[in-house]
């Protein structure tokens, strides 16, 4: 990196800083964990069915953090669909590309008697796979692959929705 370019990160720096922009997994000031991080870690990811659920629950439990730490006092249950839909088509009108569209809808409750209901969202992501008619063993790796995208995909959005979430209520002194 040149002189000018780290001015630049700089100037962006302190611009951002002075319009109020933090981090949103920023620790805090003695190094430790921010609230973002630690309440994730405090989030159980339920049981989600089948295995496009079963991928889902693994990228969420890696990117919250919830396997090895704190006791959990909240619980994330999370609805997975994905379905698909024909966009590549032959003369002969047989299917050769499907769109995969994966939803979630989650709410996070309070880990107790009463699951009182936190917050709640929803995620969506797209992918697709080509259909070779002789080729089935190849679709039914690559559905995997796709299907694992995707799952990826919403974790990726619900643990952002979450950790935001988490910080707007440390910030607002709420809870």
């Amino acid at each position: 990196m040149n002189r000018r370019d780290a001015v630049s990160l700089g100037l962006l720096g302190t611009l951002l800083a002075g319009c109020g922009f933090r981090p949103i997994y920023m620790p805090t000031a003695s190094g430790r964990p921010g609230v973002a991080e630690r309440e994730l870690a405090a989030v159980e990811v339920g049981v989600i069915p089948d295995r496009p659920g079963q991928l889902l629950r693994q990228a969420l439990q890696e990117r919250l953090g919830s396997d090895a730490g704190p006791p959990h006092r909240y619980i994330l249950s999370v609805g997975f669909s994905i379905a698909g839909e024909g966009v590549g088509f032959q003369t002969d009108n047989s299917v050769t590309r499907i769109r995969l569209t994966g939803t979630v809808n989650w709410t996070l409750k309070t880990r107790d008697s009463i699951g009182t209901p936190l917050t709640s969202g929803s995620a969506r992501a797209l992918d697709g796979l080509n259909l070779f008619s002789e080729q089935t063993v190849a679709f039914t790796m690559e559905n995997e692959v796709v299907q694992k995208r995707i799952a990826e995909t919403c974790a990726d959005q619900v643990a952002l929705q979450l950790a935001t979430w988490f910080n707007k209520r440390a910030e607002t002194g709420a809870g």
